[in-house]
């Protein structure tokens, strides 16, 4: 973003939270809103597991497609356009997911949905950074705006699915894709209609070499933190339903994962500023692996609002820490390098990670299975990320 005299924080603020719409949209409710309608699609289209989870994978797998092509559509179409376009293919998903009950019709609307999500968020992310960085005394505070917006959107869509689900019964799925749509289209007017402009070239700056053995353990934990969060994220609300929580238990549930969106920062600052190799990511995995396990242990209402805070207070830190790593062992030449690197090894795992959950529950006939998988998952890559020293220079 350039112009003649840098913006206000406050202008920088505003910009930054229109750019955020997309992320609220396209992630927020294009990917994790799937989860509170997955019950009641499951139930009312007599899938199982395995096909219910299809639908994230097939999700996630259309987000790595977006994440490795955002570069090349930028340089097609321009910044702006990646982002309203992406948050545009996020929208029109939404709506298709509305209008039928087909397997095949959904799959590809989900995979839609993946793809303009990355586009619009890895663009959009790219854009706030350029913005952040005009007032470099609040760069953190600006950015932290941006990033939070998915927990936004994870809270508003657990406002009105349940109680959408309550209030028109079992085969209402449809109708709470029309309302998610409806949200979704109003959030996005903003977006569409503030100008946007950049003058960064993305095709400028060296192409720096990225080694991936020094790094490998850390990529496995990063893999196995993508296929353990997903499903969570895919199936505890239908775990939540089957242990006869209702509409306000699930919508509580929902939204406090949402609301813990807005401590993270404050939460792992002190963390997150450790450069100690993957010791940040593996104290963030572990507390994410606790959250995942605690249903295992107690179904109180309050024990399961528990699992919802420490689960989502430590999910969205997760990126954050790799972005540290980076930071702290790689020039800036390699930044790019190795946040591709970070974001294939991610989106591998969250792609396999909801049909492999989903068939391990067929095949064992409850879900509990899946949060033991989820959790075991999570702890495994906060022990890989563990064993990531700091990089030596020339590595």
């Amino acid at each position: 973003m350039h112009a003649p005299h840098p913006p206000t924080t406050a202008h920088a603020a505003r910009l930054i939270l229109t750019l955020s719409l997309a992320a609220t949209v396209g992630l927020g409710i294009g990917r994790f809103a799937y989860a509170l309608v997955l019950p009641d699609m499951r139930d009312s289209l007599h899938w199982s597991y395995s096909a219910a989870g299809f639908l994230n994978t097939v999700n996630a797998a259309g987000y790595l497609i977006g994440a490795l092509l955002t570069s090349q559509m930028i340089r097609r179409f321009g910044w702006s356009a990646t982002v309203r376009g992406g948050t545009l293919a996020a929208l029109a998903s939404l709506a298709l997911c509305a209008v039928t009950g087909n397997f095949v019709a959904l799959s590809l609307a989900r995979l839609a949905a993946g793809v303009g999500a990355a586009a619009s968020f890895v663009a959009g992310g790219a854009l706030a950074a350029q913005i952040a960085q005009s007032r470099p005394e609040r760069a953190d505070f600006l950015l932290s705006l941006y990033y939070a917006a998915p927990g936004i959107g994870i809270l508003a869509s657990g406002l009105i699915a349940p109680f959408t689900l309550q209030v028109f019964g079992a085969g209402s799925w449809w109708i709470v894709w029309w309302a998610l749509t409806a949200l979704s289209a109003v959030m996005a007017v903003p977006l569409l209609l503030t100008p946007i402009a950049s003058k960064a070239n993305i095709a400028g700056g060296s192409q720096a070499r990225f080694a991936i053995g020094p790094v490998a353990i850390y990529l496995t934990g990063y893999f196995l933190f993508g296929a353990g969060y997903i499903a969570y994220m895919t199936f505890m609300i239908a775990y939540v339903r089957d242990l006869g929580g209702g509409a306000s238990a699930q919508a509580a549930f929902w939204c406090l994962i949402g609301v813990s969106a807005f401590v993270t920062p404050w939460v792992w600052r002190g963390v997150l500023a450790l450069d100690r190799g993957g010791l940040s990511t593996a104290i963030i995995l572990a507390v994410n692996a606790i959250g995942a396990a605690l249903p295992i242990f107690g179904h109180s209402v309050a024990w399961l609002a528990v699992s919802a805070v420490v689960f989502g207070v430590a999910f969205f830190a997760v990126v954050g820490s790799t972005t540290a790593f980076i930071r702290f062992n790689y020039p800036p030449v390699a930044w790019p390098a190795g946040i591709a690197a970070m974001t294939i090894s991610f989106g591998i795992g969250q792609t396999l990670g909801p049909i492999v959950v989903g068939a391990i529950t067929d095949a064992l006939g409850s879900l509990t299975y899946a949060l033991n998988v989820s959790a075991a998952t999570l702890a495994l890559g906060a022990l890989a990320a563990a064993c990531q020293g700091k990089l030596r220079r020339g590595q």
